[in-house]
């Protein structure tokens, strides 16, 4: 019976708040990310996604590789690896050829049909997921960390990365006028190829201080001269290509959907390397830093 010394308020307050204690003794640490079990071996790993080689390395398990896919390029050693293809045109035969014990793709690889093969294999295979920010690179640290059982170096790495990135978004806290940022995938045929909203380019686009110049669609689709006039961009955003994909600055800004922008008349354009600046992985920090640095100058790299 309840001693009638004891307030009910305070009574029902105590209640409460032993059941949030209970509610957060009974979540897991990582249960948001269902970090994956271990490897039963990982002594032969195929990496494909550039990131997950990349972090592979910055853990220093890198001695575990025999082969990455085509967009693992960095470190530089990395290319010295077999290459079983680019990560959206995936051969099943090729990644098997290397005769892996175990493979870490990450989510967007392909072909559906190529995964599916994969995936009834009999070598594990663990899908990394992946979003275009900050708690996106994290997970894919510890991801690889928990798949690899490098849990410990993992946590340290993300440690790590997240203070960079705080760091680096803190460089443009202070900007009163956010760029108006184009990113242009590509111009074959003389046909524009933007990035809207939920992209690798739009997320550091975003991290850098900018805005996405165009935000009324999601993925990269082609966009008209209407659109990319309406869009007003301050700076046109490509990757440091050539080929029919890219485009000399004197083709870029006479380009009838480009013309009559401010990225034209300030003759404003930013080149970088594809990995480096889409690839959200442990380089991205320096990436954020050399994006904001080109939109709003040197300052912003101090």
């Amino acid at each position: 019976m309840l001693n009638n010394s004891v307030p009910l308020r305070l009574f029902a307050a105590l209640i409460a708040a032993a059941l949030i204690a209970a509610a957060l003794l009974a979540t897991p640490t990582h249960a948001a990310e269902d970090l994956p079990p271990p490897f039963e071996d990982a002594s032969r790993l195929v990496s494909i996604g550039g990131s997950l080689t990349e972090i592979v390395y910055a853990l220093g398990e890198e001695g575990r590789l025999v082969a990455r896919d085509s967009t693992g390029t960095f470190p530089p050693e990395a290319q010295d690896l077999p290459d079983v293809g680019y990560m959206r045109a995936l051969s099943p035969e090729g990644v098997l050829s290397v005769t892996p014990s175990a493979i870490l793709a990450l989510e967007g690889s392909g072909p559906p049909e190529a995964m599916e093969v994969l995936e009834k294999a009999s070598v594990p295979l663990v899908v990394v997921p992946e979003t275009f920010d900050r708690q996106g690179i994290l997970r894919k640290i510890r991801f690889v960390g928990a798949a690899l059982g490098a849990t410990e170096k993992a946590d340290a790495l993300a440690a790590t990365v997240e203070r960079d990135i705080d760091a680096a978004e803190r460089l443009t806290d202070g900007v009163a006028e956010p760029r108006r940022v184009l990113f242009i995938l590509s111009m074959q045929g003389g046909r524009v190829m933007a990035s809207g909203k939920g992209t690798a380019a739009d997320g550091i686009i975003a991290m850098a201080g900018g805005v996405n110049a165009v935000d009324g669609f999601s993925g990269y689709k082609q966009v008209s001269e209407e659109a990319v006039a309406e869009a007003r961009p301050d700076v046109i955003l490509m990757m440091d290509r050539g080929g029919d994909h890219g485009a000399a600055d004197e083709e870029l800004f006479s380009h009838p959907a480009i013309a009559p922008t401010p990225a034209a008349r300030d003759r404003a354009v930013v080149r970088m390397d594809g990995g480096y600046l889409l690839g959200f992985g442990p380089r991205t920090a320096s990436a954020i830093r050399d994006l904001a640095a080109a939109l709003y100058g040197p300052p912003a790299a101090n």
